[in-house]
């Protein structure tokens, strides 16, 4: 093994894998250390939303999703033809839920096309893992991290494994192994927040009367809450009588059925537990992303209630705000100060996930007040503006980062659209965004008359690609598909000093 890389991942979940992968693409040199012989096969996120399906699609796994998203349908109809119509959802009207009311609209939304893909947390690690093995990114499994040393110039990290003790000098150490990291513990990063005061399971399971807890859906009890039917056994609840008193301890199916019984008030069985896992609200947010020459990323850095499916999502934008960003000052060609806009960008956007997560929780407790907020926040969700803003706080579509700037469309992260070039690109034609970003750099839509904006950022920096378009207006979008700019009519007004602060010291 080498003696020195450049950066040393730790984890290799879903957030890892693609931090790795946009380093890669960075032209950076990655280990990747996982704790696991093989990949967590625990009952996780049953699916993915508009920005982590996104960070994916512009690195090459649009096809996989697709075929992911499939088998989940394919699972569902099955389900519905055991269960009857009630295991039906609400329809396609309907794109989300706030406290489990499936009430979030597809025609209230701004950008109703951006929306969440059924894929569970299996299948985005499968497919990741694809596309990490196709770049050729190293990874050591059952390599658990024993601790690291900060130097001036790089970290010594050393791990032990069942073939022997390793050490490596990495220029930087990415923490991604999740809530409990061992890397965020020793490096002594702050993680306030708030204590756990309920448990969530997550099972797939055979009920021997599985009609008794139709219809599926969010069902508000005296008890609890619970969801059954979706999909084929799946199974999951909310008890609110405590946090768990042994949280490392084995879920047995004595418990899913003894909680289930209570929550539903229903004379039940549950026959055999294939998979479940146990959850719970601890909500807490490092005070900052990064500590010299360690950064973390995912639930390493905030962790909250899963409710609403945010987390996921959460952590791959991460990774993908970080990964360019890290291997550009990796290269030398951006001041370490890059680094701080990873903070500056992602904090603000953990916190509103982890309040809202909070206020979902609160209005699920099964009490009369909790009742009364939740049946009030029912009502205002008829209003296509309150139903806009919940939405597009679930998808984090309507979270933009600040950048300074009073144009509207700069610091939102730009979704997939076709693009029809103009007379000075390469080729001519219709294409889409996200296949020009395959290749992790930055791109310039330019509509500029007489591309003038390609030639400064030509001049400026090779790691964007230009790419004329018939239309306005010009944008300069980086890799992570943030608009770091965008033109006013034919004016290239403020793009240097955008090239300069996202993708070079200085203007070449």
């Amino acid at each position: 093994m080498n003696k020195h890389i450049d950066v040393v991942v730790v984890g290799a979940g879903p957030v890892g894998l693609l931090t790795a992968i946009e380093l890669t693409l960075g032209g950076v040199r990655v280990l990747v250390l996982e704790r696991l012989a093989a990949a967590s096969m625990v009952t996780k996120a049953l699916g993915i939303g508009p920005l982590g399906s996104e960070a994916l699609q512009r690195r090459g796994m649009a096809a996989a999703i697709a075929a992911a998203e499939e088998r989940t349908f394919a699972a569902m109809k099955k389900s519905t033809e055991q269960n009857g119509p009630d295991a039906r959802g609400k329809g396609s009207k309907f794109s989300g839920h706030f406290a489990g009311l499936s009430l979030i609209r597809k025609d209230a939304q701004k950008e109703p096309e951006r929306r969440a893909h059924p894929v569970d947390q299996h299948a985005v690690e499968a497919m990741l893992a694809d596309r990490a093995r196709a770049l050729g990114v190293e990874v050591h499994r059952e390599c658990d991290v024993t601790g690291f040393v900060q130097q001036d110039d790089g970290v010594d990290v050393k791990w032990v494994s069942p073939t022997g003790d390793g050490r490596i000098r990495c220029a930087y150490l990415v923490g991604c192994d999740g809530g409990r990291s061992s890397i965020r513990k020793m490096a002594g990063f702050d993680f306030p927040g708030t204590a756990p005061s309920m448990t969530m399971y997550n099972a797939v399971t055979e009920i021997d009367h599985p009609e008794r807890l139709l219809p599926s859906g969010w069902r508000r009890t005296s008890g609890g809450v619970f969801s059954y039917g979706f999909l084929p056994g799946r199974l999951v609840m909310l008890d609110f009588s405590g946090p768990p008193s042994d949280r490392e301890a084995p879920v047995t199916r004595e418990e899913i059925e003894a909680v289930l019984r209570r929550i539903s008030g229903t004379d039940i069985r549950v026959k055999s537990l294939e998979s479940a896992s146990r959850w719970t609200d601890n909500t807490r947010l490092v005070d900052t992303y990064r500590q010299g020459r360690v950064l973390l990323a995912g639930d390493a850095a905030h962790i909250h209630s899963p409710f609403g499916g945010q987390g996921l999502s959460l952590g791959l934008v991460d990774a993908a705000n970080l990964g360019w960003k890290l291997a550009a000052v990796v290269r030398g060609e951006m001041p370490e100060s890059l680094l701080d806009t990873y903070t500056a960008e992602r904090h603000p956007v953990a916190e509103a996930v982890l309040a809202n997560t909070l206020a979902q929780v609160a209005i699920m407790r099964p009490d009369s007040q909790a009742g009364a907020m939740r049946d009030l926040v029912a009502k205002l969700m008829q209003f296509d503006d309150v139903n806009r803003f919940i939405g597009g706080m679930m998808s984090g579509l309507s979270t933009p980062y600040d950048l300074g700037s009073e144009m509207d469309d700069v610091g939102r992260l730009i979704g997939d659209r076709p693009i029809s070039q103009g007379s000075h690109s390469d080729g001519g034609g219709d294409v889409s965004l996200y296949d020009v970003m395959q290749d992790g750099m930055g791109v310039l839509l330019d509509a500029s008359i007489d591309g003038e904006a390609s030639k400064l950022v030509a001049a400026a920096s090779q790691r964007i690609r230009c790419v004329a378009v018939d239309t306005g207006p010009s944008m300069l979008i980086r890799p992570d598909a943030c608009i770091a700019w965008a033109g006013e009519e034919n004016s290239t007004d403020g793009l240097e000093e955008a090239l300069r602060r996202w993708f070079t010291t200085e203007a070449r």
